[in-house]
């Protein structure tokens, strides 16, 4: 499948789910990252009018958790996140953030991701690591 029609495709799963609410979108995809974009608004943020460290987590998780999908046999198994842990580096009030998801680390039952959020000037806005199982389906 083309890059494009991957996109397409894991796009269309955000139907009705969390991601759709804040409109998180795939943008990017390569042998060993996953990319995923947030815009910035008053919709996702904190009363202080900055970007919502809760936001933020939900973008890191979305991104490590579909990244592994890549890593799996779909028919048979699924992934579920056990563990998330985010930095916050820099606040944001507008704009966009992109989350890019590299592999740490890509075993038969567990999956260790590095998630950099980045905003569209590419400042540092948080660094996630997250754990993924892969469990099999029933």
């Amino acid at each position: 499948m083309d890059t494009e029609s991957l996109l397409a495709a894991f796009n269309a799963r955000n139907k009705n789910t969390l991601m759709e609410t804040l409109d998180i979108e795939y943008v990017a995809i390569g042998d060993d990252f996953l990319t995923a974009k947030m815009p910035v608004s008053p919709k996702v943020h904190q009363p202080y009018g900055q970007l919502h460290g809760g936001a933020t987590a939900a973008l890191a998780e979305t991104v490590g958790s579909a990244a592994s999908n890549f890593f799996i046999d779909n028919k048979n198994q699924f992934i579920n996140g056990i563990q998330l842990s985010i930095n916050h580096i820099k606040s944001k009030r507008e704009g966009t953030v992109f989350a890019t998801a590299k592999n740490i680390h890509k075993g038969k039952s567990t999956h260790l991701w590095e998630v950099t959020i980045v905003d569209e000037n590419d400042n540092l806005i948080s660094v996630a690591k997250m754990t993924n199982i892969v469990l099999a389906r029933k």
